[in-house]
Formats: C-alpha cells, sequence, structure tokens
C-alpha cells in the first residue's frame, strides 16, 4: 500500500514517518511551505529525512497565500513569537487560522492522482496548545469532506498515529523505532540554533526530559 506523509521536519512528523513505514510498502512524502519564520530549516529537515527513509516520491509546495493573510506569530513579522506558557488554555499566536484544513486537502489531491490509500499527518493534542486543527473531532469531520468530495472509487483514510500521545511517549515511540530525531526541526524563532524558548521547543524539551532522553539538537540556552 502507498500512503502519504507530511513531514514539515518535526519531531512529531519524523516518528509518524517512521511509524508509517512500518505500515506501508510505500511511502510519499508531502512537504508544505506557508511562510513560516523558519521554512528554510524545516525544508532542509524534510529533505534530510526523505533521505534517510530513502523516499524519492517527495512533493515540496508553497501555500504562502496564508502569510498575507497573516493572523499568526509564525507568518506575520509584526506579531512577535510569544515565549513559551505551557499552562495556558488560551490559543496562541503561533496558531496560523485552518492551516491543517488547506494541507490535507493538498495531500488528498495529490492521494487521488497517486493512488495513495492513507494519510499520515503528526498531530498531537498535546502539542495543540489550543489549536483547533489538532483536535481528534477536526480530523474526523475532514475524513467525512475526503469521503464525499472525491472520486467513488477514491478510498483514503486520514490517520493520526501520535494524536492521543504525550510528548514524552512521541519521543519514546521515536527511540524506539530508531527514528532519526536529530535531523528534526522543531523552533518557531530560529533557522540556525533552537531558541529553547517558544511553545514548540519548550514542549520538546519537556517531552525529551520527561522521557529521560537526551535531546539531540542543540540550543542557543
Amino acid at each position: 500500500m502507498k500512503a502519504i506523509v507530511l513531514v514539515s521536519g518535526g519531531m512529531d512528523s519524523c516518528v509518524t514517518a517512521a511509524i508509517a513505514s512500518t505500515e506501508n510498502d510505500e511511502l510519499a512524502f508531502l512537504h508544505i511551505s506557508y511562510g513560516q519564520l523558519t521554512e528554510q530549516r524545516e525544508r532542509q529537515a524534510f529533505n534530510d529525512i526523505a533521505d534517510h527513509y530513502s523516499v524519492t516520491d517527495r512533493l515540496d509546495v508553497s501555500i504562502d497565500y496564508l502569510a498575507k493573510i497573516g493572523g499568526s506569530s509564525l507568518t506575520d513579522a509584526n506579531i512577535g513569537v510569544s515565549e513559551a506558557d505551557l499552562d495556558s488554555t488560551e490559543i496562541p499566536t503561533s496558531y496560523v487560522p485552518f492551516r491543517n484544513a488547506n494541507m490535507l486537502s493538498i495531500a488528498t489531491s495529490w492521494a487521488e492522482v497517486i493512488g495513495a490509500k492513507a494519510i499520515y499527518i503528526g498531530a498531537v493534542s498535546e502539542d495543540s496548545s489550543g489549536y483547533p486543527d489538532c483536535r481528534p473531532e477536526f480530523y474526523a469531520a475532514f475524513q467525512q469532506s475526503i469521503n464525499t468530495g472525491t472520486k467513488p472509487d477514491t478510498h483514503v483514510e486520514i490517520r493520526t498515529p501520535i494524536i492521543e500521545l504525550s510528548k514524552s511517549q512521541i519521543v519514546k515511540k521515536g527511540v524506539a523505532l530508531d527514528a532519526p530525531l536529530r535531523l528534526t526541526w522543531s523552533c518557531y524563532r530560529s533557522n540556525e540554533l533552537a531558541c529553547g524558548t517558544c511553545d514548540s521547543c519548550a514542549l520538546r524539551l519537556r517531552g525529551f526530559q520527561i522521557a529521560g532522553v537526551t535531546d539531540p539538537i542543540d540550543y542557543a540556552l
């Protein structure tokens, strides 16, 4: 079976790719940039991970119209990337409005063309920090859209294998599957050394700490 894996270059998508590699005969990697601050570094991570898994069928596209729409600290220079507040229940400034729906739409289009039967995405409820498009019910709803809006003979399943896992469990899963975590990039701010203080860095660092595993990337801390 062929499956598409959405690979941002971050830890979650890397572990998701590792899981997908054990469940499918062939993988196709999809990377979608959206005008984010760390676009260049994330693309490097995507290609490094694809090389690691010997994936030749890869698609790298841009939906930088999301940056033109704005509304997120990841795409709008006028909105600063906030310091991590892991206890907050508010939707953070890093939320890119309805981003994952845009990405899943592209993945579904490609799946119809190449005959992929599944789309893997590394969504994590804990990682969402209040992101509405990281909730299981969002993916259940989008599955209905795929079922309704594609050809009758198209059968594509959204798979979110780590959505209920904590960050520490994701780290442990990655280690168990020998996922190349050293190649990943999670920082929202920097293309050089990871800042260590944005939400994404803080969640990652806490996950490694709780798992009792050393994070293999370097930080500016």
